[in-house]
């Protein structure tokens, strides 16, 4: 049965590991982006993780829009490449969705590439009812739009 909750420190080799299966980031860089959620105990950062037989599958990570009003960000969502479609990125999404919600928070967003390998997940985030909100041409490169998805919460 699959369980989300906070991560904790000893998830992070196989949040790693994850992340090697799937590219998203370095792996190398995970523990200076957890340093914050870790270290902060006034943090509004998200790391959560999905568990299967007591070991994370998948991971996510949000963060409050610096200067807005219960605005957060999705900046990572990563499913270990094996068991990708079996719809626990969806579960996962649920999940912060309804944190998000209980805790009084108005609206997520998540920007992604525009690029033709990131088809699937603008598929992802628009069969999840997240509206397709703005492009910014050419922002991670010559050719690779910034797609920025929003999605009121309440």
């Amino acid at each position: 049965m699959q369980e989300i909750r906070n991560v904790i420190k000893a998830d992070i080799p196989s949040i790693k590991n994850i992340l090697d299966t799937i590219e998203l980031f370095p792996s190398e860089m995970l523990e200076d982006m957890m340093s914050n959620y870790f270290n902060n105990p006034e943090t509004e950062d998200i790391w959560f993780t999905s568990i299967e037989d007591d070991e994370p599958i998948a991971f996510g990570f949000c963060a409050p829009e610096k200067l807005t009003d219960g605005t957060y960000n999705l900046y990572a969502i990563g499913i270990r490449a094996d068991i990708q479609g079996k719809g626990i990125g969806k579960s996962m999404m649920a999940y912060i969705e309804q944190e998000l919600k209980q805790k009084g928070h108005r609206i997520l967003i998540v920007e992604t590439s525009g690029t033709d390998d990131f088809e699937p997940t603008r598929k992802f985030y628009e069969n999840l009812n997240f509206t397709k909100e703005a492009v910014i041409r050419d922002y991670w490169e010559e050719g690779d739009d910034k797609v920025i998805y929003w999605k009121k919460l309440n």
